[in-house]
């Protein structure tokens, strides 16, 4: 695989001064290094939360085999773009081709073998089907998580698993003030990846007629930025539209404004306190 539109995944990273020899040029151990943080921005837009992915399967991904060749060197502040893409799913192991470019040009060439082991013993085991099922899912460009929506009775285990991780345990918020009793009312969204674990919710009550009010919004921390949050919002304000309300509004801490502005919303009124930390209110039409 030499030319860019080989790859479908791409990783990005921008030359360091760090990363430079006395010839001015990047050190060839770097580049291993930059093949390793794009494997876990690929399990990333995977949806899977490596460590506890990892965990769940009883299972770790440690490297067979790292053939590299390179063909010009990478200079201080290129930006390049490294693109992975799975060749073969072997019993027991991953082989990926690497792909390091400078806008069209292929600087390193690299291909990888990882064997899926127990971390006790490191002992070859079998790759989880689920897992090989994803990994084919995501190279076809087919969709590897699923979104569900409906009651807390159904998606309530879920939904609470991921509030409690970030609300409660990241962010510091106190359990009486995440558990507000009005769960058994709202309409629930959950993101699952491919294990089936819940990595993105949210939920929808009724705020006034014909309109929405969204909150309890959240992604895992190690899946941020990956437009799941996205996918979960998306779901609810169509169950909104479904069922024919006109607007939506929802509280946005301030350091999440940016991405709900990015969704359609606009913000509306002054910021206020809530459970101890800046919000403001922010809303959208949901009328063409």
């Amino acid at each position: 695989m030499t030319a860019r539109s080989d790859f479908r995944f791409f990783s990005h990273h921008q030359v360091r001064w760090a990363e430079v020899d006395m010839q001015q040029v990047v050190f060839n151990g770097h580049y291993l290094q930059w093949i390793d943080d794009a494997m876990t921005d690929y399990w990333r837009a995977l949806a899977v939360p490596y460590a506890q992915s990892m965990a769940l399967l009883r299972g770790e991904w440690y490297v067979r085999k790292a053939e590299l060749l390179y063909h010009a060197p990478a200079t201080l502040d290129d930006w390049l773009a490294i693109g992975l893409a799975m060749r073969r799913i072997g019993n027991s192991s991953l082989h990926i081709d690497v792909g390091i470019f400078r806008g069209e040009k292929l600087l390193t060439q690299a291909q990888m073998v990882y064997v899926f082991a127990d971390p006790s013993t490191h002992t070859a085991r079998p790759v989880p089907e689920a897992l090989r099922q994803a990994l084919a899912d995501f190279e076809a460009g087919e969709s590897v998580v699923q979104v569900r929506t409906g009651s807390w009775q159904s998606l309530g285990d879920a939904a609470a698993a991921v509030r409690k991780a970030v609300f409660v345990d990241e962010q510091g918020f106190a359990l009486e003030e995440e558990w507000d009793g009005l769960d058994a009312q709202a309409l629930h969204c959950v993101l699952f990846n491919c294990l089936q674990m819940p990595v993105a919710v949210g939920r929808m009550l009724v705020h006034a007629p014909g309109i929405a009010r969204v909150g309890r919004m959240c992604v895992v921390k190690a899946l941020r930025g990956m437009a799941y949050g996205a996918q979960v919002l998306a779901a609810l304000e169509q169950a909104a539209r479904t069922r024919g309300d006109r607007q939506i509004v929802l509280h946005a801490q301030l350091a999440a404004q940016s991405f709900y502005r990015r969704q359609g919303y606009q913000p509306h009124g002054e910021v206020f306190d809530e459970a101890g930390a800046p919000h403001i209110e922010m809303v959208k039409s949901l009328q063409d």
